[in-house]
């Protein structure tokens, strides 16, 4: 059996929004080429807008193409893959020590961890919202049992704001591209509640978006964190050849994508 860890740009919003801007081309040709529309301003400036959105979903509808493609764990480029097994090299888990994948998805992080470190256990959590429907608990579970780590995977829904765990529960942390998805106006407070239940001398890997836009100054979170106590505190730019091209991650929108990662 082979795993199926999906796509998060998923296939029929792809498909979706080409056949809207199809559909609007169409529509802009019966407009313009018929006499559905007498008064012929009406006419223009319908088909002109029809134009204007058909133009505009096709451009997006590339977009998603092309990232589809990039990230598709069937494809060429494969960077999902290439990212997932690059932060999972960070997680060292000691002789029966617990991991945590926080937005587990499709399972594919917490299931390399899990590949990596036979000798532990690894938990992943995901909410599985309606935006990405295809992603739930079944799903994480077949793929665990395809890569033949079902004993020491577990999955569950969870509330990345909120861990259902007390404090310093496991050995490793990790996330990718996880919370810069949640509504919040203080994502580094998101950031150290994913710390919150890492035990001291547990590792972390946690990859996203860290935008000033979206985190604010995260030069000055790696020094407060080495302030609390942390042994290891390091923010890696992923952009510049680690996981992708900085022409890639321009026009994915994917700039100021980096690795938090060290030793608590």
């Amino acid at each position: 059996m082979k795993p199926d860890y999906k796509n998060w740009m998923p296939k029929g919003m792809v498909l979706g929004t080409l056949a809207g801007a199809i559909g609007c081309f169409g529509l802009a040709a019966v407009t313009g080429c018929t006499g559905l529309i007498k008064n012929e301003t009406v006419k223009a400036a319908s088909t002109g807008i029809l134009l204007i959105a058909g133009t505009a979903a096709g451009g997006a509808a590339l977009w998603m193409g092309l990232m589809y493609r990039a990230f598709s764990y069937d494809g060429k480029r494969q960077m999902s893959r290439q990212i997932i097994e690059g932060i999972a090299e960070h997680v060292k888990l000691p002789e029966g020590g617990t991991g945590l994948d926080v937005g587990c998805g499709s399972g594919a992080l917490a299931i390399a961890c899990a590949r990596r470190n036979p000798q532990a256990r690894f938990i992943g959590i995901d909410r599985w919202g309606k935006e990405y429907a295809s992603f739930n608990k079944p799903l994480c579970e077949a793929n665990a049992k395809a890569e033949g780590v079902s004993g020491n995977t577990e999955f569950r829904k969870g509330n990345a704001l909120k861990l259902d765990f007390p404090d310093e529960s496991f050995d490793a942390v990790t996330s990718n591209y996880v919370y810069h998805n949640i509504p919040s106006s203080d994502r580094q407070e998101i950031l150290l509640e994913t710390l919150r239940v890492l035990k001291k001398g547990g590792t972390f890997a946690l990859h996203d978006i860290f935008s000033k836009a979206k985190y604010g100054d995260m030069q000055a979170f790696v020094q407060k964190l080495r302030a609390m106590g942390y042994e290891q505190v390091e923010l890696v730019d992923t952009t510049r050849g680690m996981f992708m091209s900085p022409g890639e991650a321009r026009w994915m929108a994917l700039s100021g994508s980096a690795l938090l990662a060290g030793k608590k």
